[in-house]
């Protein structure tokens, strides 16, 4: 399970995080909504073990980030804009940046990989330099299974995303999650969290100020009930 547990951050006099706690179980898909400074990129980097917490603990199943880098090893990211090298193919991309994580893998694996992605096969071999950002999100998923990840955190990814390529993103994400991915996705889109994710958070001002399911709410209460928080 990843779990925030009572993380505060403080930058100066402005404290970005609020005595945050939340979990994400394996196959859960959390979506963090919230305005921009509401501390949901933060709760990601801190994860990432970018940032270190004034206070509280990140836990990847019960081990610090923090303390024990080996915690990262067990999560993938998938930032808004998936840098990649453009004069490399998509199975170029994927092989280098799973042989940088340790593991070494067969042409026929790494194509298995991007079509667990859903990228088109006549894809793999062509550059980066002709993907859109859909397709480079492909090649970013690609990679965290390759990584054999067992929770992804998401930073706006349906941002920029045309209305086919955010249903395919949403079916790649349902896949990860039914084999038993845990996801963490920051997010603006109200639509895409109510249908991708299994349950919502909305932040405000660095502090976690609502929970739900979404097999219980509605985009309609959804967007009612986050105009009001913010």
């Amino acid at each position: 399970m990843l779990q925030a547990n009572k993380l505060s951050m403080r930058y100066n006099d402005t404290l970005a995080l609020k005595d945050l706690s939340f979990s994400v179980a394996p196959g859960e898909i959390f979506c963090l909504l919230g305005q921009n400074g509401a501390g949901k990129t933060t709760t990601i980097n801190i994860f990432l073990g970018l940032l270190k917490p004034t206070s509280g603990e990140a836990l990847i199943d019960n081990i610090s980030v923090t303390k024990h880098k080996t915690a990262r090893s067990l999560i993938a990211y998938i930032p808004e804009i998936v840098q990649l090298y453009g004069n490399l193919s998509g199975i170029e991309n994927l092989e280098f940046f799973s042989k940088l994580a340790g593991f070494s893998y067969s042409k026929k694996e790494l194509s298995g990989y991007l079509n667990q992605a859903n990228l088109q096969e006549e894809a793999h071999h062509k550059k980066l330099a002709e993907y859109s950002k859909g397709m480079r999100q492909k090649v970013g998923i690609a990679i965290a299974l390759a990584k054999n990840a067992t929770y992804i955190l998401m930073d706006e990814p349906t941002s920029g995303l045309d209305p086919k390529a955010s249903v395919e993103f949403a079916k790649v994400c349902k896949d990860l999650s039914a084999n038993g991915v845990g996801i963490l996705m920051a997010t603006h889109d109200i639509f895409n969290a109510v249908n991708i994710g299994s349950k919502i958070g909305i932040m405000r001002e660095g502090a976690l100020v609502h929970t739900a399911d979404t097999s219980k709410i509605t985009a309609q209460e959804l967007q009612d009930l986050y105009i009001k928080t913010i």
